[in-house]
């Protein structure tokens, strides 16, 4: 289980900004195992019409509690920091959003990184009961491959077995009751263990949350 909260602040004229946290578990060993995760953020977004809209921003993945030293797991086993920034973008139309992220050194020092992604929501009053439905797939593309012959090292990779992409998918069910939103979401990939250092990471997974916007 996790707890997160976040705080943001937004203006008039479409800038915000905001911070995010909560416990990790990564299931490494190591000394400096991260045990929180902090996500600063800022950005531009707002409607272009009635039916478009952009998002545009600047993300930094914090981990305070750990340090550059060995973790490992499986056969995942690396020694560089854990910290990265990325930028963002998306545009959506009408229940479509179309999105993408770059980080020019991504979690562990693993070289470029970028994301591409399309999400579609049924809305919240598409389904009976008032639950929305969304769904989600991305695909994760990364400069460094373990079998590349500039990467001296295969830790120098995001991914095990030769590989340098994957694609995630989920859905998600969600229903706001009594001032809380509930959801579950149903994650996966198409990556088995052997391309995921040997972890479960990659695996299929139920995700149940509730919150509360303040």
């Amino acid at each position: 289980p996790a707890v997160s909260g976040g705080f943001d602040i937004a203006f008039d004229n479409g800038f915000y900004a905001g911070i995010w946290g909560s416990n990790v578990d990564f299931e490494l060993t190591g000394s400096s195992n991260p045990s929180m995760e902090l996500d600063y953020y800022a950005g531009l977004g707002g409607n272009l019409t009635e039916e478009i809209s952009y998002d545009i921003g600047l993300l930094y993945y914090d981990y305070p509690t750990s340090a550059e030293t060995n973790f490992s797991s499986g056969s995942y086993n690396k020694d560089r920091d854990l910290d990265y920034a990325e930028v963002y973008g998306s545009i959506g139309y009408k229940d479509f959003t179309l999105g993408f992220a770059y980080s020019d050194d991504y979690w562990q020092e693993t070289g470029e990184f970028n994301y591409y992604y399309i999400d579609y929501s049924f809305g919240l009053f598409a389904l009976p009961a008032d639950i929305a439905l969304d769904f989600h797939v991305g695909f994760n593309d990364f400069e460094n491959s373990s079998d590349d012959s500039n990467v001296s090292d295969a830790n120098e990779a995001f991914l095990s077995d030769g590989e340098d992409n994957y694609t995630d998918f989920s859905v998600t069910l969600s229903k706001s009751i009594a001032g809380l939103d509930f959801a579950l979401s149903f994650v996966d990939t198409d990556l088995d263990e052997d391309e995921c250092w040997g972890t479960d990471w990659c695996d299929s997974s139920a995700i149940f949350s509730i919150s509360k916007s303040m």
